[in-house]
């Protein structure tokens, strides 16, 4: 891809961007993204509802109702918009994403965060075998097709105090009973991020410079990851370091609990069969079970390094996000 530089554009082009839309806002990971976007204080957010929300944002964000069913709400809401984010739930209609990407070409926003939010993307084995990663390439290709709209795709591995407060399906942990599946040795190390990691990164990467001042200019911008991917995390782990993490949180000694085991591979297969039926949790141990296959394959750290660095996002304490997890536990009991 030939560089453009901010120096060969229009009078009176901005080399920064101002105006963001999320799509989630007081969702998960959205609401972290959103705290982080207002701490930098660089932007302008517009949070796109539907009509029917009862969501509470913070003070600063515009709020602009939508129906999905009515395109034109859609464009009329996305007018001005410099990026799109799109954050929602893997149960949300496939249509629903399809949508936004169309009414922010209609309405000319030069960037699109799309749903991703996961895993690795280019490792086309494991995106196969999950069941999301084929339909999200659809979206980032839908993109392109478009022309008027660039995607850029956050790569940050599964939430870490989400998956470890999960049920055992995630993480493998089931706290109530002290019990803990370790997928084959418990030894394979994955990358995970922190909620508030992955926040941090979405407004990191949107207070970069648009475009490199000029062909002599070495520093990051955001046109460095047009159509590309954005590598972060939180930690590189495996599960036996958040069983030890556990242990100094709660006090306990592993004697405490009771250690299974059980080949990564069966699990996966289990999980499938499961889905097949219509069970979601089935749905969650496929999807995190093939993470932890022995090829590294959620290792993308070793394999392709971070941009955590590059984006200057902080060293996290794995005990902190443990204790938040082991918290959010206790208030579902």
């Amino acid at each position: 891809m030939a560089q453009t530089y901010a120096d060969k554009q229009p009078q009176g082009f901005k080399n920064y961007i101002e105006k963001v839309a999320v799509v989630g806002a007081g969702g998960q990971v959205g609401k972290f993204i959103v705290d982080e976007l207002l701490k930098i204080g660089k932007h302008k957010i517009t949070a796109i509802t539907r009509e029917d929300s009862t969501n509470k944002l913070p003070s600063g964000v515009e709020i602009k109702k939508v129906n999905y069913d009515d395109p034109s709400s859609l464009v009329e809401a996305l007018k001005g918009q410099e990026v799109l984010i799109i954050t929602m739930a893997v149960t949300a209609p496939p249509d629903q994403q399809t949508k936004l990407i169309e009414a922010a070409a209609a309405a000319n926003v030069p960037w699109i965060l799309p749903n991703e939010f996961g895993g690795d993307p280019t490792d086309l084995e494991m995106q196969k075998d999950n069941f999301i990663g084929e339909r999200k390439a659809t979206y980032r290709d839908y993109i392109e097709k478009l022309g008027k709209s660039s995607w850029i795709g956050l790569v940050c591995s599964f939430w870490y105090e989400f998956s470890l407060a999960g049920s055992s399906a995630r993480y493998g942990f089931d706290f109530k009973d002290r019990t803990v599946t370790f997928f084959d040795d418990g030894n394979t190390r994955i990358n995970t991020s922190t909620w508030p990691q992955t926040g941090r990164a979405v407004a990191k990467l949107l207070s970069l410079k648009v475009f490199k001042d000029n062909a002599n200019d070495k520093s990051p911008c955001l046109n460095d990851f047009r159509n590309n991917y954005v590598y972060v995390s939180s930690f590189n782990i495996s599960q036996k370091d958040m069983l030890d993490s556990v242990l100094r949180v709660t006090g306990t000694s592993l004697n405490d609990w009771k250690v299974n085991y059980e080949p990564v591979k069966d699990r996966y297969k289990a999980g499938v069969e499961e889905f097949k039926k219509g069970n979601m949790l089935g749905f969650a141990k496929l999807l995190y079970s093939r993470a932890f296959y022995p090829d590294k394959n959620s290792n993308y750290e070793e394999r392709k390094g971070l941009h955590n660095d590059i984006l200057g996002l902080p060293k996290e304490n794995l005990d902190e996000y443990t204790k938040i997890a082991v918290e959010m536990v206790e208030k579902q009991s």
